[in-house]
């Protein structure tokens, strides 16, 4: 059924078809419609859950991780300065191995407050152990809600669905909504390999000494470095399980993509911009644009950023002359953490080949700041001509 909605209910109704049966939330814009949706959900009875209002985002997450450990499958949602206030549970919940889906609804972070769009925040958590998806519209939305589950629940990682607020959270686009036979189809119950249950009680990540040790059984237990080996270990063989969920997904939906990266008009492209979210829909414009000049340029959307899909990425970029990475992100003191990320994948996948393309990078967006498709045309077509610059350059700043 094709319906029209904005995309903050995109990801409601994915909650929803998936039987999250605890949710836990604490309200901060431009997420905030989303878990209301799902607490008028539960409120009508349209979804068997228990809603759990808190009072801070610390505490939203710390009541996923309880319920999570208990054998529930559940749900949160942040923005900005909320998530930034989870990170410590952030890091438990990787830590723990519990398959939560939170999205992440980018917002710019204070200082100063802002409210508008960019994706610092979830960037800034790159590195605490999450599964990272980006979404440029809201079909992408709602599948990657329901995708997410099945591969969190095969690896037991959790994972951030992350989509532009306002841009995406607040706007209205069509998209299909499956119904719930075929949800249940292609997403069975959870069940965990371990619960905690009031009849065996038990205690769950307790102190870990620096060395292995024996357990109260008489057997050699991992310790800290054992386990967080382990972690980096199964998040670099997700993307074998998320091309798996791809293909399922396919045979049950019937809707197939990539599950890495999202291309257009790129196969005779001598440059390529590369981008997370909606702002590499904004840049298909541009590439249109571009091409009716006679300029061979295409764009890549990224959808999979953690685990970073390093050997996809340097195949689909192998041959290009050069990329010119647009993010609404910075890591502060060098450039934007994609475009780093893409120099490190390039260089151990194609040096030696002769064919390392050229990379420029480009800050846009930042706070809401508007993107004029004017402005990413100008420096694109200024990129396919060579690097324009060693630092990262912004666009649309005003000095």
């Amino acid at each position: 059924m094709h319906i029209i909605e904005n995309g903050n209910t995109a990801a409601a109704l994915g909650v929803k078809l998936c039987r999250a049966s605890v949710i836990a939330a604490y309200p901060i814009t431009p997420q905030t419609p989303l878990t209301e949706k799902l607490s008028e959900y539960v409120e009508r009875g349209d979804m068997k859950a228990e809603y759990i209002p808190v009072e801070s985002e610390h505490s939203a997450l710390a009541v996923c991780i309880a319920a999570s450990s208990a054998g529930a499958r559940v749900f949160t949602a942040t923005s900005a300065n909320g998530l930034l206030y989870m990170h410590e549970q952030v890091q438990w919940a990787s830590g723990a191995r519990l398959p939560i889906v939170m999205c992440v609804v980018n917002r710019a972070v204070g200082a100063p407050w802002n409210i508008w769009n960019d994706q610092q925040d979830s960037i800034s958590q790159r590195d605490t152990g999450w599964i990272q998806i980006y979404c440029a519209d809201h079909q992408q939305i709602i599948d990657a809600v329901i995708k997410a589950y099945w591969i969190a629940e095969k690896v037991s990682i959790p994972i951030m669905v992350c989509y532009d607020g306002y841009i995406l959270s607040h706007t209205f686009m069509p998209f299909d909504l499956p119904d719930q036979k075929t949800v249940d189809a292609f997403l069975p119950p959870f069940k965990p390999d371990y619960a905690l249950r009031p009849e065996e009680p038990a205690n769950l990540n307790t102190v870990t000494l620096p060395d292995v040790r024996l357990d109260v059984r008489g057997e050699l237990a991992h310790s800290y470095m054992e386990i967080r080996y382990l972690l980096q270990e199964e998040l670099r063989t997700t993307l074998d399980v998320a091309a798996d969920a791809e293909k399922r997904f396919a045979e049950i939906f019937g809707r197939q993509s990539d599950p890495f990266i999202e291309s257009y008009r790129c196969d005779d492209a001598d440059c390529v911009a590369l981008g997370l979210g909606s702002l590499t829909y904004q840049l298909r414009v541009s590439v249109d644009a571009l091409r009716k000049e006679g300029i061979k340029v295409g764009v890549m959307g990224l959808r999979f950023y953690r685990p970073f899909p390093d050997e996809a990425i340097a195949g689909a970029l192998k041959g290009k002359k050069s990329v010119v990475v647009f993010e609404k992100a910075l890591s502060y003191g060098y450039e934007g953490a994609l475009t780093s990320d893409l120099k490190s994948a390039l260089y151990e996948h194609l040096a030696g080949t002769g064919t390392l393309p050229s990379i420029q990078n480009f800050i846009a967006g930042i706070g809401g700041r508007d993107i004029r498709t004017d402005d990413l045309t100008k420096m694109f077509r200024a990129a396919t001509h060579g690097r324009v610059s060693k630092e990262p350059l912004w666009i649309g700043l005003k000095l």
